[in-house]
């Protein structure tokens, strides 16, 4: 079966829309049609039917869309393995947002260096949408996210659980601002903004390393991970917040069922609980 079928099949798949699918794959939608086509003459089943408002898969097309996500995926797979540098026995390709890498995934490459130095790494920053698309499509082998979706094909295991909790810079008379760090929906679904109980903040920011840092220096109030601030607290720089609520926000990683078996993406995902759950460290 040609990749190219495979990829664009998926890509109806996920946008619910042959159109759609053009615009991703920056090809003509003729192609995609002709592509689908030509996969469907192959299979001897028709895979989608097109709605007025897309493209909906049929019961093969349902059927099949696995064994399309598996081909994908050992093509990705394959050609990883034939950049395997020259003293490596196999390459893993984890992906992170970017918040999760200072320091939990830092720290993870640096136990596999310790711990699996047969195994080369190849590592990404991105986005949730980003880095499950390039899981889906089989360029990553994990994804480490805090929200992710759940996907037909894919496990999502929990990596750790910290809690959120409110904090000021201490020594401030006056009342300190409120600086909102986008902790994602997952953090806005349990009432980040509304059960904070303050206006609209001033300044939201994206990134949580960034607000902690604007917080020591100019002042303010926000919400950091407990083990981000432990250091902070203890040396009197940072205090609690009384009576303000706490959050709970795990991290999870993604990955294929399909990779269940290999003994890099265990050794992989074994470095990462173990990291963890070390709590030596803040988590930023």
């Amino acid at each position: 079966m040609d990749i190219d079928r495979a990829r664009t099949f998926l890509e109806i798949v996920h946008t619910g829309s042959f159109l759609k699918a053009s615009e991703r794959l920056y090809i003509t939608q003729t192609t995609v049609s002709a592509r689908i086509r030509t996969l469907e003459e192959a299979l001897g089943r028709k895979l989608f039917v097109r709605t007025r408002n897309g493209a909906a898969l049929t019961p093969a097309g349902r059927e099949f869309e696995r064994f399309a996500q598996s081909f994908v995926q050992v093509w990705e797979r394959a050609r990883q393995q034939l950049t395997v540098p020259p003293g490596r026995t196999s390459v893993v390709a984890v992906g992170g947002e970017v918040s999760l890498w200072n320091p939990l995934l830092l720290d993870w490459l640096v136990w596999m260096k310790g711990n699996c130095p047969e195994i080369a790494i190849h590592a990404a920053v991105g986005i949730p949408d980003q880095l499950l698309e390039q899981l889906r499509t089989g360029v990553l082998d994990i994804a480490v996210l805090y929200a992710p979706k759940l996907m037909p094909g894919f496990k999502v295991e929990l990596i750790e659980e910290e809690e959120l909790v409110l904090v000021r810079k201490a020594g401030e008379e006056r009342e300190p601002d409120y600086v909102h760090v986008d902790w994602g929906s997952q953090f806005a679904g349990q009432g980040g903004y509304g059960l904070a109980g303050f206006a609209e903040p001033a300044l939201q920011v994206g990134f949580g390393p960034l607000a902690l840092h604007y917080i020591l220096r100019a002042g303010g109030m926000g919400y950091f991970r407990k083990g981000t601030v432990a250091r902070h607290l203890a040396s009197g720089e940072l205090e609690r917040v009384e009576g303000a609520p706490e959050f709970t926000y795990p991290a999870y990683a993604v990955y294929p069922e399909a990779a269940t078996g290999r003994r890099d993406v265990e050794d992989a995902l074994r470095g990462l609980k173990q990291i963890a759950h070390q709590g030596d460290g803040p988590r930023l």
